[in-house]
């Protein structure tokens, strides 16, 4: 028979294996738990509670992800907090959270530097992918959190292609990836930014990019190459008659909407100005619905890596490697950094200067081995 933890709070640390308390209702020490797989066998503890617990349980990782969309969080976001609680669970034996506390953090955390030997900012990732978890979701007091040990993130200098290198993985490129990697260079986008442009986002005259909702939930604006409007224009082309066969099918092809767009705009999700600028080639069937989403990140990804080898550049470039690019050939064409600051849209300028030390220039200095005669 389920345990029940009594209302109340937490005046203290948890001691190991000792149940949290959460604060406001009673709570099934199981209740919450995320049974469902993510991909093979169940653990033979979650099939036991199946058995056990109401069809209608309330779920721990349905109520993270309520949470999170709330908080109008990215989907990247979600994903990743969503899947350490996954593996914080599991790495316990499938242990609830309310029963775990300081102790069951910590050498999660730790096992993820030293036998997983993760990077600093991945188990940073996790440790707040975990605070959300006890503070958001099960509201549960945690004032050891300043005791929990931060991996200090390292300072690494971004790679950045030189504009004859950037040409070259180009020329391997065709078709929708060449045209996305120019956008990305072009105007410094991040791989989902230029993803999930929209026809209105465009604008040919100006020559700009409005970039909506993000990192940070931010939009801004940024440079449209000339370079990339010739094959935009006739790109375009080819998704508007892709887009009048959609309109033509019964039902009509539908277009996802940010928020609550589509409720205040019921038309919206059938204008031309709504649809992706990289559309997807399949269309997606939900039920008896037809929706056809943007391109999906992972073809754009495949397709540059392919170019960079083909290239024979030897660095680890990747799409986002367009965008420190563009920032870094800014800088070094004599943009001030507060400009490229806003085309990049940091939040700091601090960021923004990273770009400085991948200047030759910014040095100065004359190596000594030069003064050798060799």
């Amino acid at each position: 028979m389920e345990t029940t933890q009594s209302d109340g709070r937490a005046d203290g640390p948890a001691e190991p294996g000792t149940a949290l308390v959460r604060q406001g209702a009673a709570v099934p020490v199981r209740a919450y738990v995320d049974t469902a797989p993510e991909r093979g066998a169940v653990p033979a503890p979650a099939q036991a509670w199946r058995s056990v617990l109401p069809a209608a349980r309330p779920r721990l990782i349905r109520e993270m992800r309520d949470a999170l969309r709330m908080r109008h969080l990215s989907v990247q976001t979600e994903r990743q907090y969503v899947s350490w609680v996954k593996r914080f669970v599991r790495f316990h034996g499938v242990r609830h959270p309310l029963e775990m506390g300081e102790a069951e953090v910590r050498a999660f955390l730790n096992d993820l530097a030293v036998r997983g030997k993760v990077s600093a900012s991945t188990q940073s990732q996790a440790l707040a992918g975990l605070l959300f978890l006890y503070r958001e979701v099960l509201r549960v007091p945690i004032p050891w959190v300043s005791d929990v040990v931060r991996a200090k993130p390292a300072l690494r200098v971004p790679v950045v292609m030189t504009p004859e290198e950037v040409r070259r993985v180009l020329d391997q490129l065709r078709g929708v990836p060449r045209l996305a990697a120019l956008v990305m260079y072009g105007g410094g986008l991040r791989l989902m930014e230029a993803m999930r442009l929209r026809i209105y986002d465009l604008e040919f005259e100006r020559g700009q990019v409005t970039v909506r909702a993000g990192k940070g939930e931010k939009d801004r604006f940024t440079v449209l190459s000339q370079s990339s409007i010739g094959p935009l224009r006739e790109h375009l082309e080819d998704v508007r008659r892709r887009w009048l066969e959609d309109q033509g099918r019964v039902p009509p092809v539908r277009t996802p909407l940010p928020d609550a767009v589509g409720r205040k705009f019921p038309r919206a999700e059938r204008e031309w100005g709504w649809q992706w600028v990289f559309p997807a080639t399949r269309i997606m069937q939900v039920g008896a619905e037809s929706w056809r989403q943007h391109l999906h990140q992972t073809a754009i990804q495949r397709a540059v890596r392919d170019a960079v080898v083909r290239s024979g550049i030897a660095k680890r470039a990747s799409c986002h490697t367009f965008r420190h690019s563009f920032a870094s050939h800014l800088v070094h064409g004599g943009y001030d950094t507060r400009t490229v600051q806003e085309l990049m849209g940091h939040a700091s300028l601090t960021t923004t200067e990273t770009y400085l030390h991948v200047l030759n220039r910014k040095l100065g200095v004359t190596s000594p081995a030069d003064q050798l005669g060799l």
